[in-house]
């Protein structure tokens, strides 16, 4: 079956796809394509993530129960970085290119061995940071070459197919191939811990700045979709919520076998869905699709502004697994340390969002602000409760009314103050 093209106002193709995956042309998909949703192969390719969220998890969640925080944090923060930005890379690309060939589905399988060489590399990473002699992340930053190098190709592919944005896809291949260059540099060479950490910094400004540059060039930047990003970014959220309920209840599990039902694992269970069901419901009151479709010059900012909302979501699943060893009595911290990796992750989830939120409809909404700023209020109410005398349990139930806050006054009356900005940017 041959491909039917058409042309959009954008002057990308917009293609009906046949039944078959051979070889074909790698051009540029119709940004205001209908319909448009994410794609099993999609689906499939976030799974992988599913496992390296979790190991990163576990392995933030054991040095956080020894009282290891820098070890901890600086781990914890440059594994979600590559994970985050190897999965924005592809979710960005695929939006502008995803062709379905066999070209671009093999290319995505490699991506996700990637993934997997990744997530088996971050316990020897924790593991030197704790000890501080030197970083050993040859396996973490060999995972993730292979998933830069499997995007180099298929941006050298776009660039080959695409004529009219041609420049844009070989920008991209020229700031990831040299950023992997120095990724490589360090798998070899063996530095000191302190220019090691400097020489991160600055390959992850490079990594920073490829995107920025090849999408303000003379080409126009690439074809993605505005809706089509939106449910990616989404889809990547439910699975790091996913992380907070499926770690809090494999790390209870082992509570349960030893010492049976309480009322605190009882309280930390049914604590840790409700967090985490009360963190989606505060996510999707974000208005993404909608803005970005008409205005694409904010997508750097709200693309952006989703790593410390990610990072939280991810940290607070590994403060629940902490909250589980605090319950079986094998931390080595106190009740309300223990209690602040949960607080303080989701804490930053709230500032985050509203940030983020605020950046994308360029307004600021007091009335929001406040909401934001009472589930946070909320959250140094448990902190203060249980170093007071209440039970962690208790503490765990009060964090998962933080985002309530929000949910409510939303539901009763943002949605109005929403409704009234959006209509307020559309006029403009």
């Amino acid at each position: 079956m041959s491909e039917q093209h058409t042309q959009d106002a954008h002057g990308a193709a917009s293609v009906r796809p046949p039944l078959d995956h051979r070889l074909r042309r790698m051009t540029g998909r119709d940004p205001d394509e209908p319909h448009r949703a994410a794609t099993p192969l999609e689906l499939f390719f976030d799974l992988t993530f599913v496992v390296a969220f979790s190991q990163a998890g576990a392995q933030t969640a054991h040095l956080l129960e020894l009282g290891h925080w820098g070890p901890a944090i600086g781990g914890f923060a440059f594994a979600v970085f590559a994970i985050w930005w190897a999965w924005i890379n592809y979710s960005w690309l695929a939006s502008a290119y995803d062709n379905d060939d066999i070209f671009f589905r093999v290319a995505t399988m490699v991506e996700m061995l990637g993934v997997l060489v990744l997530a088996l590399g971050l316990p020897d990473l924790f593991h030197s940071l704790d000890e501080g002699r030197h970083v050993d992340n040859g396996v973490v930053v060999a995972g993730y070459v292979v998933m830069r190098v499997a995007t180099v190709t298929v941006w050298l592919r776009a660039a080959k197919h695409d004529a009219s944005h041609r420049r844009t896809a070989l920008t991209y291949a020229v700031f990831v191939s040299a950023a992997q260059v120095g990724w490589v540099v360090l798998i070899f060479v063996d530095l000191p811990l302190q220019t090691t950490l400097a020489f991160t910094a600055a390959l992850i400004i490079l990594e920073l700045v490829g995107p920025y540059v090849a999408e303000h060039g003379r080409d126009g930047g690439t074809p993605w979709h505005a809706h089509h990003i939106a449910e990616r970014y989404g889809l990547l959220v439910i699975i790091t919520l996913g992380e907070i309920v499926l770690g809090t209840i494999l790390a209870l599990s082992a509570v349960i076998d030893e010492q049976g039902w309480s009322a605190e694992t009882v309280f930390v269970a049914f604590g840790g869905t409700a967090l985490a069901f009360g963190l989606w419901w505060t996510y999707f009151t974000m208005p993404s699709g909608k803005v970005l479709q008409r205005f694409r010059e904010r997508g750097f900012v709200w693309g952006y502004g989703h790593y410390p909302i990610l990072a939280a979501l991810a940290g607070t699943g590994a403060g629940l697994h902490v909250a589980a060893n605090v319950i079986e009595d094998v931390a080595h911290i106190g009740i309300v340390q223990a209690l602040l990796t949960v607080a303080v992750p989701v804490g930053i989830f709230m500032v985050a969002l509203f940030t983020t939120y605020s950046l994308l409809l360029r307004q600021f909404d007091p009335f929001h602000f406040w909401l934001f700023a009472g589930s946070v209020v909320l959250l140094a109410l448990a902190v203060v409760a249980v170093a007071t005398g209440a039970s962690f349990g208790t503490g765990i139930l009060i964090i998962a009314a933080s985002p309530l806050v929000v949910v409510v006054g939303y539901e009763t009356v943002g949605h109005r103050h929403q409704a009234a900005a959006l209509d307020r940017l559309f006029a403009r």
